[in-house]
């Protein structure tokens, strides 16, 4: 019998509850938890039907379900800087920032001041130690549709120290089959999508109603000639083809934002590829960056597929990725994730 205790995140979806009823099987003893992160009834995550549905599952399995408050941190160090980076005519990921901060941060902290060994999520990637290098590693999911390891790059030796990804282990189908088998009413729950502060999708209207003003300009081609008029920088990201309200007999595409001049630069998808880029804010799994260049895959999207690459770490700490093959959208704010075969080594914010 495993006499060790875990505080599983529980956000009312499939997967963490999955998470606690393996780790139950495992002889772990769980109780289970949710952050409330948003004023009032929250948005596509931490609403007060998910906080039902995580209270109902712990209730099913024996389990103590705690609700603690950061919606106040979740503002300051999510939502802010969220808009903040649209405002300089980037395009952040808030995902990795609410990973470091609240979910790997705050309920990290609270279930180690509580007493708790370990606290588990259901993301799709796995944690595991490696003997000879006396180090853990963070590894993908075994489901590669599914796998989240994208979004956890950013994990310390300290936080994967204490972190059990039981789900990582499975596919999608089998996370829901032993979710239906022990009874639970969640089973065959949506999984959420986009951004949770954001729930209709509506970037433009979320940030004009956060103070940024939407101040239209010109697109423009390459060499400046103007193409038409844009409604103000953030509604657009690098790489975007649809929605742009323009028609110049062809398909063109965001190549780029200039927020000193307001303007859009539109051009051929052919246009939108690079070999190289630089990242900061970067975090390497090991605890410190390797002597020298690294052989790897990188991606910087979640949805992207790896592609083969050499990572040059930089002497003030930031990163160079040049890849073998040229890549599309390559986008400011968004995150670069260096892999070596199924470990993560690391990754940064695209500068």
């Amino acid at each position: 019998m495993i006499d060790k205790k875990v505080l599983v995140a529980m956000s009312g979806g499939v997967d963490s509850s999955a998470a606690a009823v393996l780790l139950q099987r495992q002889g772990y003893v769980c109780d289970g938890a949710m952050l409330r992160l948003l004023p009032g009834e929250g948005g596509r995550c931490c609403s007060i039907d998910d906080a039902a549905d995580g209270r109902a599952a712990a209730c099913r399995l024996g389990m103590r379900f705690y609700v603690f408050n950061e919606t106040e941190r979740f503002r300051h160090e999510v939502i802010e800087p969220f808009v903040d980076e649209y405002r300089t005519g980037r395009t952040p990921n808030p995902c990795v920032r609410c990973n470091r901060s609240l979910k790997f941060g705050a309920l990290l902290d609270r279930a180690l001041l509580l007493g708790y060994d370990y606290l588990a999520t259901g993301h799709y990637a796995r944690v595991a130690f490696d003997e000879a290098a006396g180090r853990y590693i963070l590894l993908r999911g075994r489901d590669r549709r599914k796998d989240q390891s994208y979004v956890l790059y950013q994990l310390t030796q300290h936080q994967l120290a204490h972190l059990l990804l039981p789900v990582g282990e499975y596919e999608k189908p089998a996370v829901r089959e032993l979710v239906r088998e022990a009874g639970l009413g969640n089973a065959d729950k949506a999984d959420s999508q986009d951004i949770c502060f954001i729930p209709d999708g509506d970037y433009a209207a979320f940030l004009e109603h956060s103070g940024v003003e939407l101040i239209p300009g010109d697109f423009v081609d390459e060499q400046g000639n103007v193409l038409g008029r844009h409604r103000g920088l953030p509604c657009y990201t690098v790489g975007q083809g649809k929605g742009l309200g323009i028609s110049l007999g062809k398909h063109v595409y965001v190549l780029g934002k200039n927020i000193d001049t307001n303007t859009v630069t539109l051009g051929d998808n052919e246009q939108l590829f690079s070999r190289e880029l630089t990242a900061g804010d970067v975090n390497w799994i090991a605890g410190s960056p390797p002597a020298s260049p690294v052989r790897c895959t990188a991606k910087t999207r979640y949805s992207q597929t790896d592609a083969p690459a050499v990572a040059y770490p930089l002497p003030d700490g930031g990163l160079r990725v040049v890849f073998d093959e040229p890549q599309r959208a390559v986008t400011s704010g968004q995150a670069v994730v260096l892999y070596e075969g199924e470990s993560v080594l690391g990754g940064g914010t695209i500068l």
